[in-house]
């Protein structure tokens, strides 16, 4: 009898008790907005930023209202004006891109290797053509950090790291985000904590930090921040950083505070159900599994696999029959961009050279969410799935 998968790829578990509560408790109160506060009164949202800071080593957190608006606020906060290039991965999403551009600088892009990371050699190559790396953890994929720190100090390249996807995760030990001057977070329904929307934003340098809470909205208020800079800091900057509001609210963060609290026991699920998919898809012929390096900490909350030099039709034809099972396959090589599948000549805003060794990969790159609402039989039943289709029209091409 054929397999039918009947889980939701998007369906996400719900929030914690805690946060509900804790929501409820702020909704009452009336006191949404960060700093509406009653005297001696430390929000949430400051609150939030201490734990996020004490979670991943860094001096400073500041909590905003996306991902896409953290990365943004880095690019304001270190200085990046019209018409500059900002180098940045080919193989990302569209808010990365997209973070440039809002700053009206442009973007470069950088290839892809076959481990799904920034392409380095390639990096060394445009190093000249920069002073920003734009450096984006692509479905939680990291480089090899120490080469590419190397290539970047040799070049004068400041690095901010996008780190969507990659919260809780490490390299050598260090957490993802703590190697650039800037690491930027997104708390948006599909990451590793849910508040619908949020970001985070990370960094040791005074100065940056408090040019992003003026930019994000503090207004005078700075000081109600849950890890300000010291007031000579804000004075320096206070008067010439735009307030280009993008604030996070008390609610929103009292519902991430209890999942931040919990998130290491998360991630250990996520990497149990990666790894079932994993070792269920191993050996499949005509389908390459992403090997990881042993230096990365990784958190698998979505699996990538490669068809690499398959045709169009054939894969696509995977993808439909596994959808015809119920599995929700993306791919990053239709001709088309579908839901968050675009990549970098998609952008017209930001044109680019073709980059012919990337297209190969990027045409072979196919993606699946792997929420925690799933079991890990569900994964078994979902590689089992997906083996057997891969195979049926890997067969069909040979004969």
């Amino acid at each position: 009898m054929t397999e039918i998968f009947t889980g939701s790829f998007t369906q996400q578990e719900p929030i914690p008790e805690e946060g509900i509560a804790a929501a409820l408790e702020v909704m009452r109160s009336g006191r949404l907005h960060r700093y509406n506060l009653a005297p001696g009164e430390v929000g949430e949202a400051a609150l939030l930023e201490r734990e996020f800071a004490a979670y991943t080593g860094a001096r400073y957190a500041l909590a905003v209202a996306s991902g896409g608006y953290a990365m943004a606020t880095a690019l304001r906060a270190i200085g990046v004006g019209p018409g500059e290039k900002v180098l940045t991965n080919a193989f990302t999403l569209a808010p990365v891109p997209g973070a440039i551009a809002s700053v009206n600088a442009v973007p470069v892009f950088v290839g892809v290797t076959e481990g799904l990371t920034i392409d380095l050699d390639d990096l060394a190559a445009k190093a000249d053509q920069s002073s920003v790396l734009m450096l984006s953890h692509m479905r939680g994929h990291l480089a090899d950090m120490d080469r590419l720190l190397q290539i970047c100090k040799a070049a004068g390249i400041t690095v901010i790291e996008d780190c969507a996807h990659t919260m809780g995760a490490a390299w050598r030990g260090r957490p993802s985000g703590r190697d650039g001057l800037i690491g930027c977070y997104s708390m948006q329904t599909y990451k590793h904590v849910n508040s619908g929307e949020g970001g985070f934003l990370i960094t040791d340098d005074a100065e940056v930090m408090a040019r992003a809470i003026m930019l994000s909205g503090s207004y005078m208020l700075y000081g109600r921040n849950g890890t300000p800079p010291p007031e000579e800091v804000f004075e320096r900057v206070k008067y010439v950083t735009p307030n280009v509001s993008g604030r996070m609210d008390n609610l929103r963060a009292a519902i991430l505070r209890p999942q931040l609290a919990r998130l290491d026991t998360q991630c250990a699920a996520w990497n149990a159900r990666y790894r079932t998919v994993e070792e269920g898809l191993r050996g499949t012929p005509g389908l390459r599994i992403v090997e990881r390096p042993e230096e990365e900490t990784y958190v698998g909350s979505s699996i990538q696999f490669l068809l690499l030099d398959w045709g169009d039709d054939a894969i696509a034809d995977v993808i439909a029959r596994c959808l015809a099972r119920g599995v929700e396959l993306k791919w990053f090589g239709g001709a088309e961009p579908t839901g968050f599948t675009s990549r970098y000549d998609s952008w017209r805003y930001a044109p680019s050279e073709r980059m012919p060794a990337t297209d190969r990969i990027l045409k072979g790159i196919v993606d699946m969410r792997l929420p925690l609402t799933f079991s890990l039989d569900d994964c078994a039943q979902i590689a089992r799935i997906i083996r057997a289709e891969v195979g049926a029209v890997w067969q069909a091409r040979a004969g």
